[in-house]
Parts: structure tokens; sequence; C-alpha cells
């Protein structure tokens, strides 16, 4: 697999940007969000959104495998700006295109995340998603218990 890394320092061109925010969208399956929020966390990745960005120690990266000229998987990392009581970074979204999947580019696609990556990282895995296992046998764990309240305000 051949790694594309995009981030504040790599312009994408919005053509780009749409072929990944589609890819993500399509192969995140029940497991997703709408295309509106999946632009928002790569805008964030790539310090688009805001040029406030720019001078805090946010941001993160867009990191796209490829097998012969054809996205095959995709990444999106958020740096969460803090440490240690939250982790340094979000794996905000991973995807693997529906025709490779079980061949391992899953696992390279995170390995790549990590080698890539400075300071810690969490995810978010619903209990049902079959890559929770992928996951655990990456070395991530499972401390915590997400709580969310949806705030009407």
């Amino acid at each position: 697999m051949i790694f594309k890394i995009y981030n504040s320092n790599r312009d994408i061109s919005s053509m780009e940007k749409t072929r990944i925010v589609s890819f993500l969208n399509t192969h995140l399956d029940d497991y997703g969000d709408s295309p509106e929020d999946i632009g928002k966390a790569v805008d964030f990745a790539l310090q688009i959104s805001n040029p406030f960005l720019k001078i805090l120690p946010l941001g993160g990266m867009v990191l796209i495998g490829k097998e012969d000229r054809k996205i095959v998987g995709a990444v999106v990392m958020n740096r969460t700006g803090m440490n240690g009581y939250v982790p340094d970074n979000l794996l905000v979204y991973i995807a693997v295109h529906k025709d490779f999947r079980g061949q391992g580019f899953g696992k390279q696609l995170i390995r790549k995340t990590i080698e890539l990556t400075q300071g810690d990282i969490k995810l978010h895995v619903e209990h049902d998603n079959p890559a929770k296992f992928l996951y655990e046998k990456i070395g991530f764990t499972a401390p915590y218990l997400e709580m969310r309240f949806k705030n009407s305000k």
C-alpha cells in the first residue's frame, strides 16, 4: 500500500477532499457520520476551517492508503491540544474499502498512523463494530465508559 499524508503543511484540492469525504461516508457503513461532519473533521485536521488553529497545537492529519491509484483506506486524526488527562490525539475516522477488507489494510493504516503520530491516541468504537477486535489486537484498551449528554440549549 502506498500512503499519502495531508496535514496543515500540505495543501489538498477541494476535489481530493471531496473524494476522501465521499470515501469515508461510503465505507464507514453504519459507523459513520454525515458528509458534513466528516468534512468538519477533515477541515480540523488540515486546519482549513479556522485560521486561528494555525497558532494552536491543534490540527492533525489525513492519511490515505492506495493500491493501484485507488483509495483502499483512509484515516482522519485530530489533535486535541491536551495530553495526560485527555489523549493528545483523537482517531476520528478509519475506513477500509469494502472490497479490500480482511487483507490487512486496516492494520497497515493503523500502524502507519501510530508511526506518524506524536502522543497518545484515543478512538471511539461501538461495542458491535467488528473493527474493535483489530484495535484491541494493535494495543488499544477500553479503560473508560463514555457517556454523553445532548444539551438542547
